[in-house]
């Protein structure tokens, strides 16, 4: 996993729990091959650059995930390691929404972390019955790391 943090959030964020909460993910989702894929935390003005770019959305938003698998099984290249793509998270957002749902922004950067891997391994929430399966992957893999289910 590459992790990059930008420089404001290095010490707000403990980079062991992100890998933890990302193996974590993996592991509960049947994910046992090797896999690269990167994590980037970053600001509101980046994300809200990505999103405007890739999505055509104006604004800012917590999480964004670009996979770079199609649809279907995933297939290994031939160094046996599956790139799974990338999540960049806005700590900035983050940060706004711990204090609204009134938790810690260690919780809510879990929470986004988790939901951005799923994203990677191609879960979605566009559908009601999705976003229900979706929810409950995340809370199954906060709660395995001893935080609240419902972030």
């Amino acid at each position: 996993m590459r992790l990059k943090i930008q420089r404001p959030f290095q010490d707000k964020i403990n980079p062991k729990d992100i890998q933890h909460l990302v193996e974590k993910t993996l592991e509960m989702n049947g994910v046992s091959s090797p896999v690269e894929l990167g994590i980037d935390i970053t600001d509101d003005k980046t994300v809200h650059k990505l999103n405007l770019k890739y999505r055509g959305i104006d604004r800012t938003t917590d999480v964004l995930a670009f996979h770079f698998h199609g649809e279907g099984e995933f297939v290994l290249p031939p160094n046996g390691v599956l790139h799974l793509g990338d999540v960049v998270i806005s700590c900035t957002q983050a940060e706004r929404q711990a204090q609204e749902q009134v938790h810690s922004l260690k919780d809510e950067l879990a929470l986004l972390v988790v939901h951005g891997v799923l994203h990677l391994l191609g879960y979605d929430h566009e559908e009601p019955a999705q976003a229900r399966r979706m929810r409950g992957k995340e809370a199954r893999v906060l709660k395995s790391v001893g935080l609240k289910e419902q972030v």
